[in-house]
C-alpha cells in the first residue's frame, strides 16, 4: 500500500505516481510550476554551465527585443505610475543621503587623472542611468595651505 506523501509547495496530502517514486510535488498546476521554479533556482546556484548559458540566452533575447520595456511601459501606466510611487515612498523612507549609482563612493582623497562617468541627478536627487565618459586630467598636485 502506498503512503501519502505532503506536497512542498502546498502542504496537501498527495498519493506519489508509481513511476516517480521520489515525487515530492502533487500534480497541480501550481505545483508543478514551483517544482520547476525550485529545481531552476537549485541549478542557478550549483551549476557555472547552466548560469552562463542562462545569461547568453537572457543577453540574445534582450538584444532582439530592445524596445520590450518601452512598450511595456507605454501600453501599461498603471505599472508605471505604481512603479514611481514606489520609488516615492522608497526615496521618503531614505535619510538625508541622495540616491545614487551602487558604485558612487566617498573618497578619503581627491580623483586622480583618468575616466569617469558623469550623470545627472535631478530633482528627487536620484542618479540617472544616462551617464557621460568624461577624462579628467589632474594638472596639479593638491598643496596643503601654507601654516
Amino acid at each position: 500500500m502506498k503512503s501519502t506523501r505532503l506536497c512542498l509547495a502546498c502542504g496537501n496530502a498527495f498519493l506519489p505516481l508509481l513511476h516517480v517514486p521520489r515525487q515530492r510535488y502533487c500534480s497541480s498546476k501550481t505545483c508543478q510550476r514551483a517544482r520547476r521554479r525550485d529545481w531552476q533556482n537549485s541549478r542557478l546556484r550549483n551549476d557555472s554551465d547552466y548560469r552562463d548559458n542562462q545569461a547568453r540566452a537572457q543577453a540574445k533575447w534582450r538584444a532582439g527585443h530592445s524596445s520590450y520595456w518601452r512598450e511595456y511601459r507605454a501600453a501599461h501606466p498603471a505599472y508605471c505610475e505604481r512603479n514611481r510611487s514606489m520609488q516615492r515612498l522608497r526615496n521618503a523612507r531614505r535619510s538625508f543621503r541622495p540616491i545614487a549609482k551602487m558604485d558612487a563612493i566617498r573618497l578619503p582623497r581627491p580623483l586622480g587623472s583618468g575616466f569617469y562617468l558623469l550623470s545627472h541627478a535631478d530633482d528627487a536627487s536620484v542618479a540617472k542611468m544616462n551617464a557621460w565618459t568624461v577624462h579628467i586630467a589632474v594638472l596639479s598636485a593638491p598643496t596643503a595651505p601654507p601654516p
